[in-house]
């Protein structure tokens, strides 16, 4: 197997498929599949089953209702665009900050603790597998770091959310209970500092490419701590990543030299990755099961592009297909990154391009002209494979990269010369000349460095920005830094809705 690009999907759908909580955490074995009781007796099974822990991590750029897409539109610098203000409830109602119960989707909820479900049958069941000891810790060690994923991912999210450790049965499926965000985030360090033991310092890209090393855990652990608060231990833990600025980590890491090299679909897992999510066009998914967990293409691609996009014979606009319009840029970003060399991968800047007569689109809503470069989708990369092509880009999607993980230590350091060599490294290679480390330089950094990437939403909440940044998007300070519990999820169960929402 040459990367996860999850080729035992359909073995893992049916490993540990997590419903939504009408049957909460875990979906009762199906009958004429396999039994989970005997199916777990060897390295190749358990390998399967691991791929399908890997699996849900898709959600990052897989499906309409994917993360990047979704926390992109809740932020300052992206509307959710579209068709119209009804194409995609969800994403309409978040970029508005009049989420309900009833218009969450689910899959927020339930697609992580699909994850989290996987993980811990596997859990369960590697111990009387028929394997190699450091073959099975370190699948143990991957389910872990992926279920502190996933969970670290629905406390962001939810924050009064339930903690599963093992599997469910028809007995206690109605039975788990919220707790306290704090006991997520024990678990999550807890599974994370276990796994850093274990994992291995490098994986072999040609045939273990998207797993799993001991960098990735930490990069994860680190932002972990700095989500709570928690800044001496996430310096510390980053530090490990990062190494010496601008220089080559111990894992084999280095920030690109050209900022635009990140966005190259045939890029995939360079230096600078820790964290990725694999795509592929191979898998030939079709509108039959697109966003049900079976497709592998990246959707966002899709998404982002601009509608009716033509050019004249001779022009040198980027030769792009037709996409949906979504998450089109602001004006405030736009007017944030003049002057900066990354506003052009970030960026393009279509309302110039038809005023100059290079290329032409048809408008949709919330339109600015501004698209989300670092996604759109090429010609060259349009599948013509068996599938739907708009369902079939190959373009793979950062989780954690190396600049985001220099930025976030010199945020925990806060000051001093390490902070400031971590900062100038990033804007160096931009092209950018060293300003002085300040909470507030770094904020801009974090801006313009990640922006359409899906982190400013968070980071917003998590400086106490949101209120300030969102006031013209209908943000209510004390609701809407959480995502309302989906109904569906609360009946039958012990379950109980975020406050001040119905």
């Amino acid at each position: 197997m040459k990367t996860i690009k999850f080729k035992y999907i359909y073995i893992a759908v049916a490993l540990a498929v997590l419903g939504s909580c009408s049957e909460d955490f875990v979906t009762i074995d199906p009958q004429g599949k396999f039994d989970t009781n005997t199916y777990f007796s060897n390295e190749q099974q358990c390998y399967a089953a691991l791929i399908g822990v890997y699996d849900p991590m898709r959600k990052n750029t897989g499906g309409f209702e994917n993360m990047v897409a979704m926390l992109n539109a809740g932020s300052d610098d992206f509307y959710a665009g579209g068709g119209s203000s009804t194409d995609g409830t969800g994403i309409q109602n978040f970029s508005t900050h009049s989420l309900t119960s009833i218009t969450i989707p689910g899959s927020y909820w339930n697609d992580h603790y699909q994850g989290i479900s996987r993980a811990n049958i596997l859990l369960s069941k590697l111990p009387a597998a028929s394997m190699n000891d450091a073959v099975r810790n370190r699948f143990a060690a991957e389910a872990k770091t992926l279920r502190a994923l996933y969970y670290f991912n629905l406390v962001r999210m939810f924050k009064n959310i339930a903690l599963v450790l093992e599997p469910l049965s028809t007995e206690t499926i109605y039975t788990p209970e919220q707790v306290a965000p704090e006991v997520i985030y024990a678990q999550i360090e807890k599974d994370l500092t276990e796994a850093i033991a274990v994992l291995p310092n490098t994986v072999i890209k040609d045939t273990e490419a998207g797993r799993f090393n001991k960098g990735a855990a930490q990069a994860l652990l680190g932002k972990v701590y700095l989500f709570e608060g928690k800044k001496t231990e996430a310096a510390a833990v980053l530090a490990e990543v990062n190494g010496t600025p601008g220089e080559t980590n111990q894992y084999g890491n280095k920030l690109l030299d050209n900022f635009s090299d990140l966005w190259i679909t045939s890029n995939k897992f360079n230096a600078e990755s820790l964290i990725e999510v694999s795509h592929s066009s191979a898998g030939n998914s079709d509108w039959t099961f697109w966003g049900s967990g079976r497709d592998e293409g990246n959707s966002l691609n899709i998404m982002v592009g601009p509608r009716g996009y033509s050019r004249p014979t001779g022009s040198d606009a980027p030769n792009l297909p037709s996409g949906w319009a979504f998450n089109v840029a602001t004006q405030k970003l736009y007017d944030a990154m003049q002057g900066d060399p990354r506003k052009d991968a970030t960026i393009l800047d279509l309302k110039a391009l038809k005023a100059a007569g290079k290329a032409n689109y048809i408008p949709a809503y919330q339109d600015t002209g501004y698209f989300l470069n670092k996604y759109l989708p090429r010609q060259s990369d349009v599948s013509t494979g068996g599938g739907n092509s708009e369902l079939n880009y190959k373009q793979n999607s950062y989780v954690i990269r190396l600049a985001d993980t220099y930025l976030m230590e010199a945020e925990a350091l806060g000051s001093g010369a390490r902070a400031q060599a971590l900062l100038d490294a990033v804007r160096k290679r931009a092209g950018l000349p060293s300003v002085p480390v300040t909470l507030v330089a770094i904020k801009h950094e974090r801006r313009m460095e990640l922006a359409g990437e899906g982190h400013r939403f968070f980071d917003l909440v998590r400086w106490g920005d949101a209120a300030a940044a969102l006031s013209d998007r209908g943000f209510d300070a004390g609701t809407d830094e959480i995502f309302p519990i989906p109904y569906t999820e609360l009946n039958g169960t012990k379950l109980k809705q975020n406050p001040n929402y119905q």
